[in-house]
């Protein structure tokens, strides 16, 4: 794959009432592969901060570090006035429960506006994802970031139980409460009915696959280290694609190939970048996995490509 070449920033200096926090270099490959496995559901929580401790002197201390800290996820604050931000609940025919609910952001203003979905990971609508919604609300979109947990009550406030409640869902239904979600901003009033889909992740995988569902109903697709959409789906992709992926991301660059080679053969409007130096999360700024060289690098292509695609 080729790669965008990223400069590196100096380390920002901690505030002195701040314990310092680790940094990505600061924390070993193993640890960061055995978090992969974590986050991904294949080990659980426990088992996590054990296998750290043994793999290396710090294991543990860097196993912490690496657990979300939401606070450090808002840029853009719930009462921006370039924003006006509110949770909305709609149908969603063949979901796992027929209704949703959702965080819809939209900027100040009558609009309408270009509308995009923000997917979530594998455990719901945290804060994190929230604030992209408002990114993209203050950069002048109509942003949808469902919470795909909302027939079990919603976003339960942590991660772990969020993973584990995600993972009890029917797999396909969540995918169509994704679909549905899509749907209704798509045909809200304040929106040009022009459609862009991001997502992290789990979320990135269901960007490439609602790509194929949705067809021509889409316009801009820009999946973060997400799963290829399966190689028979990709003729039925009209959307012009960004792709983002970062350098340690074995299990999901090895799809790129296939996924390159679909998408060539069906003439489908794409590019890709992958950033050095960089672990899978690393737009995520709620832990040392974020790298902020690359995270806005990426985002501001992400914004830029939407633009020019949604207008």
């Amino acid at each position: 794959m080729a790669k965008t070449q990223i400069a590196q920033v100096p380390r920002a200096t901690p505030r002195a009432t701040e314990t310092p926090a680790l940094a990505q270099a600061d924390i070993d490959r193993r640890v960061f592969e055995l978090y992969d496995e974590y986050c991904h559901g294949r080990i659980d929580r426990r088992t996590f901060m054990t296998r750290s401790a043994a793999a290396v002197v710090g294991g543990l201390a860097m196993a912490e570090a690496l657990l979300p800290h939401y606070a450090r996820a808002q840029t853009i604050s719930f009462t921006d006035p370039r924003i006006k931000a509110s949770y909305v609940a709609y149908d969603s025919p063949g979901g796992n429960s027929g209704t949703m609910r959702g965080y819809l952001v939209q900027p100040t203003g009558q609009g309408p506006f270009p509308a995009v979905l923000v997917i979530h990971e594998n455990r719901g609508l945290n804060p994190y994802v929230e604030d992209v919604a408002r990114r993209l609300a203050a950069d002048g979109f109509l942003a949808l970031a469902p919470d795909g947990l909302a027939p079990l009550g919603g976003y339960p406030g942590n991660d772990d139980d969020g993973r584990d409640l995600q993972a009890r869902l029917d797999q396909a239904k969540l995918r169509m409460d994704m679909l549905n979600g899509a749907r209704f901003v798509k045909a809200h009033p304040r929106s040009t009915g022009r459609l862009g889909i991001t997502g992290f992740c789990w979320g990135g995988g269901t960007t490439n696959w609602l790509a194929a569902t949705l067809g021509s109903d889409l316009q801009a697709g820009v999946p973060y280290y997400g799963a290829a959409a399966a190689t028979e789906s990709v003729p039925a992709i009209r959307a012009a694609m960004l792709i983002h992926y970062a350098e340690s991301d074995e299990r999901i660059n090895a799809m790129w190939p296939s996924f390159e080679a679909a998408m060539k053969a069906a003439g489908t409007r794409h590019e890709m970048h992958v950033y050095p130096g960089t672990q899978h999360g690393f737009h995520n700024n709620s832990t040392p996995r974020f790298n902020e060289v690359a995270a806005k690098l990426s985002w501001e292509r992400t914004v830029s490509f939407f633009r020019r695609h949604l207008a």
